[in-house]
């Protein structure tokens, strides 16, 4: 039963896309502890907290997206791409929000962080690792 799990463990990490995704989640959570950190030691500021939040995050991501999931080398052209892609999903989830104004705010959240991870993907993959 275990090698049978661990078996489809290495099976499911073949594949770009769930690492991309598991890198993601670890991004998030980067996001959000750092940015708690920030507002519980240094400044209550959330908008200051989740800028260095996000830039935390950002490093984290870019090297381990370039390595373990595109297998690129770290470079600052591809950082600089990985950046852009990363903050206009930011503003494509600001949009699509408001796009779907009159939906419920679940709702919202679950179109918004099921869609914008395909699509960062996608970009990345054609764009930023090409």
């Amino acid at each position: 039963m275990i090698q049978s799990l661990n078996n489809t463990i290495k099976k499911l990490l073949t594949y770009k896309i769930v690492r991309y995704g598991i890198v993601g989640v670890i991004s998030t959570l980067i996001h959000f502890s750092v940015a708690f950190m920030y507002i519980c030691f240094i400044n209550d500021s959330v908008l200051q907290s989740n800028i260095f939040g996000f830039l935390v995050a950002y490093v984290f991501s870019y090297f381990m997206q370039s390595k373990h999931v595109f297998n690129h080398e770290i470079n600052i052209e591809k950082a600089i791409k990985y950046f852009i892609v990363q903050f206009g999903s930011l503003l494509l989830a600001i949009i699509l929000s408001n796009l779907f104004y009159s939906f419920n705010s679940y709702i919202k959240t679950v179109i918004v962080v099921g869609l914008l991870p395909l699509i960062t993907f996608v970009v990345h993959k054609f764009w930023t690792f090409k």
